[in-house]
């Protein structure tokens, strides 16, 4: 009876607790599946039906106007835009926080712990302290209205949280590598090339994941850089459609919203294993 008993109350947790999980990701998941809905609906009834999540009459057109762009710029040169800055911005990042981190972890030097603890406390900076100074800076290097602000600063390594990360990776790896490898001639920088970087995959493909992603959804920094149109990245275009002067086009706005969100579901489905790891 006690078994019986135990199985029933193990058996209602498990329904209360599975009931829990599926009710909460319904409410976080409603927006962007009313998100999704609303670019098959037509511009003038998103907001006359928004009760309806399923469109009644679904329409294209959303995505043809949208992908047309705005000012005879197609939509796809917004995404040529984030796509290259976010390939530059995500390798620098990667290179960059390797050899940091690598360094923290294997080298010896003066006052190295005093700058990894610099580095820590540049995670506890909030970013909107620096705006200012760096577009100063930015705009005396003469570099406002292109893409260098948003790409070179990630070769050099200013992702505290990334470095941190790879350190503890590469800390978990016995020195004993490093010493047979040493034995065998390599350099510091053939332990790290062919020691280090196989064995630290996961870490590093975590970084690259979400420097990637961080890039993408990057709107401030193109929105203070960048300034002709044509230059525009896929978060700071997505404005465009939206004008409180005249009327906004959110049935496009929704369509676009909803394409720039593949590229980002398809690096977790194709990824999710090594953050996983």
């Amino acid at each position: 009876v006690l078994i019986l008993a135990k199985k029933k109350r193990t058996a209602l947790n498990t329904i209360l607790y599975h009931a829990f999980i599926i009710s909460f990701a319904s409410i976080m998941i409603y927006p962007l599946l009313w998100m999704v809905a609303s670019s098959f609906k037509p511009t003038d009834s998103i907001f006359v039906t928004a009760a309806a999540l399923l469109p009644e009459n679904p329409t294209l057109a959303n995505y043809v106007h949208g992908w047309q762009g705005i000012g005879k710029i197609s939509f796809a040169v917004f995404f040529k835009n984030t796509i290259f800055v976010c390939l530059i911005n995500t390798f620098g990042t990667t290179l960059s926080c390797i050899l940091v981190a690598y360094s923290f972890a294997r080298l010896k030097y003066r006052l190295r712990n005093f700058l990894f603890a610099v580095v820590l406390l540049t995670m506890m900076l909030p970013g909107e302290i620096l705006m200012i100074p760096q577009y100063l800076w930015y705009n005396r290097l003469g570099w406002i209205n292109t893409y260098l602000p948003l790409t070179v600063p990630g070769f050099f390594a200013i992702s505290g949280f990334f470095i941190y990360q790879i350190k503890t990776f590469i800390e978990r790896i016995p020195h004993e590598l490093d010493d047979a490898a040493r034995i065998d001639g390599c350099s510091y920088y053939g332990i790290l090339v062919r020691i280090m970087i196989p064995l630290i995959k996961p870490a590093i493909t975590t970084v690259v994941i979400f420097s990637f992603l961080n890039t993408w959804n990057n709107y401030m920094g193109a929105l203070l850089y960048l300034r002709k149109t044509e230059k525009y990245t896929v978060s700071l275009a997505l404005k465009l459609f939206c004008d409180p002067i005249s009327q906004s086009d959110y049935g496009a706005m929704f369509a676009m919203s909803t394409l720039s969100l593949l590229p980002i579901f398809f690096i977790f489905i194709t990824m999710q294993r090594y953050m996983t790891q």
